[in-house]
This record gives C-alpha cells, structure tokens and sequence, in this order.
C-alpha cells in the first residue's frame, strides 16, 4: 500500500507539470495537439477536441505536444495560434508553466497538511535514517532505515534540523575514523561504529538523513501561524532542493552516488509514507520541488533547456538551425533515457529483497 501511495503521488505530479504547459497554452489560444503521461508506445490513448490524451509505457516523465513539431500537420505554419509564432513572452510562458504548477502544488500540499491537519510539534530528539545504500559502510556496520541516532561519541545530537547538521558534520570531519553511533528501533536500543568513507577530503556513510519531527500534529492558532509555517518549510525544502542541484556541479563525485533514479524514489516514497499522512505529505512536496529544480536546467529536453533555446534565438534575432536543434534534443534524450537506464539498475539492485536474493 505504501508502495503503491507513493507511485499516486509521483504519477499526478507529474501530471499536474504537464497541466501546467497544457493549460498556460489553451489559456493563450495557442493549438494542443497532444497530452501524454510517459514516454513511448501508447498504453491507453483517447482523442477529444483535436487532442490526443495518452499513457504511455515509461513513466518517466510526460509532454504536451503541439502541431509546431509535427510535420505532418495540415495546419500552415504561419498559422498565428501556433506557438512558434507566439511573442517570446508567451513562449517563456508557456515553457515555464510547467516548473510553476510544482512550485504550486508543493506550497498548497504543505499548506494544506498545516490548515487541515495540523502543525507539527516540536521535533523530538535525534535523527531518523530514511534510508541505506546497500554496500555502502551504513548497512555494512549495521546501520538500518528507521533507527533513531540519538548521539555520536557520546555526544547528543538535539533536536530537528540543527541534529541533522551536527551529524552530517560530525561525518563529514571523521573519514576513516571510527565513530560511535547510539540509535535506537523500536526500544532496542543499540551501538555501531562505523568508519565514514572518504570522498574528496569528507567523510560519507551513504544513507539518507532527516530530522526526528513527531507524527503527532496540533491545531494550528490562526491562518498566519498556517502561513508562516508553509512559506518556512517550502522555503526550507527549496532551498535545500537547489542547493543539492549545485552541488552536483561544484561536488559532482559525491553527489553524483546520492543521485536517485524512479525505482529509489518510489522506495523512498514509501518508507516516509510509513510515517503517517504527514511523511507522504512531505515526499510529495520533496519531489514537486525536485521536479520543479531539475525541470529548470538548462538541458536538452528539460523546461530550462527549451527556454534557452527561445532565448537564445531572440537574441540571435533568427531561429536556430533545424539540425543543430534536432542534435541537441536529440542527444538530451540520449542521455535521459541512459541515465535512468542506470539509475533504475543500480537501484533496483540496492533493494533489500534483490540483495536478499543475491546472498542466497
């Protein structure tokens, strides 16, 4: 059930990316031709109002499309509704709406946990393992998702968000050093050491971290306290999102092991949403602030690199060549679909019941 919460989850954000473009283009009366969910051959497929609704058999992502890229299409291309004859604006527009429908629904998903469910209370002590990354030197020394690490060395962490600093920088400045970890899983309380791997000069034991919040919520005093609550915590994961982002440029050998492909994500997914309403809460605004970062760079077939290219070609005062766009979508598209190729096989490996499998 988890499982499949945080696969509903992932599907309608990814939906509601696409609704964004969809929407900010009908709005602007500029021709849809398609609205599909996936990539390549169609599962499921219906037509209303010249346009072409889809599921199709990778769900990796989705696309609106528009008869601008169909040459087939016996619309004529000085047709003023098509959006390659649209002002650059409403290009921008249109391209953007995308990354602003996630920025959206991550604001309304966490106010909406704040005005109809409750706020959190303070964080209890301790830092919460959302997860392990098998063969890495966490699930060697023992070290499970779910444990509670109350201290390092003796020393208590505290409480929220200052824990998870005081750990992650506790591990950061001990590479191949033992440090003592005191967690604790349902009453069993237990000690692990463990020797932080040494990347670039930091230490790392490759599991994922987050603060001890209590699942318990409290009504919330008034409407500002909701939005003073919702703008901090939005703030706050946004900030993080972006900050993870720059770090694959500035640290790109670490990061890049903490990359996740949709196999990790719904894993993830699920183990939060073991924690309640408030945890599948917190992963769907994770990953619609995710969508919204990623979908910003300026690379092939992402929102970000499709703005480039528009304005770009306002600069330039011409369109770009049709091949060397061709090239550079093309090879976009190379390197997603190899990425998650990658990211799928790696983390399908990493699941518990396949490492099961493979030691017996």
């Amino acid at each position: 059930m988890n499982v499949l919460s945080s696969l509903a989850v992932l599907a309608l954000l990814i939906i509601f990316h696409e609704a964004g473009h969809f929407f900010a283009a009908k709005f602007q009366g500029i021709k849809v031709t398609g609205f599909s969910i996936g990539f390549g051959p169609a599962i499921l497929k219906k037509e209303s109002e010249g346009v072409t609704y889809a599921l199709r058999a990778l769900p990796l992502g989705g696309f609106v499309s528009f008869p601008d890229d169909d040459q087939d299409s016996d619309i004529s291309s000085e047709d003023p509704n098509l959006l390659k004859n649209r002002p650059v604006w409403q290009k921008a527009i249109v391209i953007s709406a995308g990354v602003l429908a996630n920025l959206l629904v991550a604001w309304v998903v966490v106010f909406g946990q704040a005005a109809l469910v409750g706020l959190p209370n303070n964080p209890e002590p301790g830092v919460v393992v959302v997860s392990v990354q098998a063969g890495n030197v966490a699930a060697s020394a023992g070290l499970e998702a779910g444990d509670r690490i109350l201290s390092v060395d003796g020393v208590r962490l505290g409480k929220g968000q200052e824990a998870v600093q005081n750990l992650v920088r506790q591990i950061q400045d001990s590479p191949g050093q033992v440090i003592e970890l005191e967690s604790i899983k349902k009453e069993e309380l237990k000690h692990i050491q463990i020797i932080p791997d040494e990347k670039l000069g930091n230490g790392r034991i490759g599991a994922q971290l987050q603060a001890n919040v209590s699942k318990e919520l409290r009504p919330a005093k008034n409407i500002g306290e909701v939005l003073v609550h919702t703008d901090t915590q939005f703030l706050d994961l946004l900030n993080r999102t972006i900050k993870g982002y720059q770090s694959l440029f500035t640290d790109f050998a670490q990061t890049s092991q903490q990359l996740s492909g949709p196999v990790k994500i719904i894993e993830i997914g699920a183990q939060l949403s073991e924690q309640g309403g408030g945890g599948l809460v917190l992963f769907a605004a994770l990953v619609s602030i995710n969508l919204a970062v990623l979908n910003s760079l300026p690379l092939p077939l992402l929102d970000g690199g499709q703005l480039a290219l528009v304005l770009f070609e306002a600069l330039r005062g011409k369109p770009i060549p049709e091949k060397l766009k061709l090239v550079f979508l093309q090879s976009g598209l190379l390197l997603l679909v190899g990425l998650s190729v990658v990211l799928v096989v790696r983390d399908t490996s990493q699941l518990s019941i396949v490492q099961q499998f493979i030691s017996h």
